[in-house]
This record gives C-alpha cells, sequence and structure tokens, in this order.
C-alpha cells in the first residue's frame, strides 16, 4: 500500500466499514478472549456520537480502507475508575511502516480535545515503545485476561 491520499473518517459516516472493521478488531483483540464477531460489529455500530464518546474513525489510503481506532468512555474492565480511552488501535499489515497508527492516534487526541476532555488512557501489551514516542506514559501495570498489560496516558 503506497499510501495517500490520507484521510480519516468516522465509521458513523461510512458505515459500510463495520464489517470490515470488525473483523479486524475481532481477529486481533476480541477473539482471542472468547468474544463474538457480533459483539464487536454492535459497538462498531454505536459509536456514533458527534461530541466525546463512543466514536470509531477508519483511516482510508484513498478509499481503501487500512487502519481504525476508537474513542470509547471504558476500555479495561479492571480501570473503569480512570478515562477516556483510546482503543482498538489497528493497521493492516500492508499499511504498517507508513505512520498510520501515529495518524489514528492523533485523531483519536483530537476528538477527545473537541471533548474537553484533558487527558486520554490505553493499555498495551507491546507497543508501549511505541507511545512513548508519541507523548505518552505509563502509569501503571495490570493483567488483562491473563496477560501483562501497561496503562499509558496522554495528558492533552
Amino acid at each position: 500500500m503506497n499510501g495517500g491520499p490520507w484521510r480519516i473518517v468516522r465509521i458513523a459516516d461510512r458505515p459500510e466499514f463495520i464489517p470490515l472493521v470488525a473483523n479486524w478488531l475481532w481477529d486481533a483483540f476480541w477473539q482471542p478472549n472468547g468474544h463474538r464477531l457480533e459483539e464487536v460489529r454492535e459497538i462498531l455500530a454505536d459509536a456514533d456520537a458527534e461530541v466525546g464518546t463512543p466514536q470509531s474513525f477508519v483511516l482510508l489510503a484513498g478509499e481503501v480502507p487500512c487502519g481504525t481506532a476508537s474513542f470509547m468512555s471504558a476500555d479495561l474492565e479492571i480501570r473503569n475508575d480512570i478515562g477516556p480511552w483510546l482503543a482498538g488501535v489497528y493497521v493492516v499489515p500492508e499499511a504498517r511502516g507508513q505512520g498510520c497508527a501515529q495518524r489514528l492516534v492523533a485523531a483519536v487526541e483530537e476528538a477527545a480535545r473537541q471533548a474537553g476532555h484533558e487527558s486520554l488512557f490505553l493499555y498495551t501489551n507491546d507497543a508501549q515503545g511505541f507511545y512513548d514516542r508519541l507523548g505518552w506514559y505509563a502509569i501503571g501495570e495490570a493483567v488483562d485476561n491473563g496477560r501483562p498489560v501497561t496503562i499509558m496516558r496522554r495528558d492533552l
């Protein structure tokens, strides 16, 4: 995928992308934890806030969807005391290494700013270095479905 022109759309404005994006997220994050594909589709269909949560975004290279990220009020069940969250950052393998994830993270950060939030949270089990480079910092460790994760924060 040679990139560009890149643009980000809200999944609420392009619901035809829900099945594809749901498959990406289910394969990458949800199915290994025993969730049904239909649950992911429902979450994406409900991500229709004009401002605030929930919103899901799709990065397009021309008209080809190549990544997604979401702005959610909650994402890690054991930490419902904090939020909102950057969630479900996923880029298709052929588009990786082209700044796609960074574009998606920036879109969610901007959505959080527009909603009046001063900070945003995420959790990751393997991408802490990536988020460190974008200005996020670790605030703690947790265990999610039997695997260690790092909880991170970004001050907006």
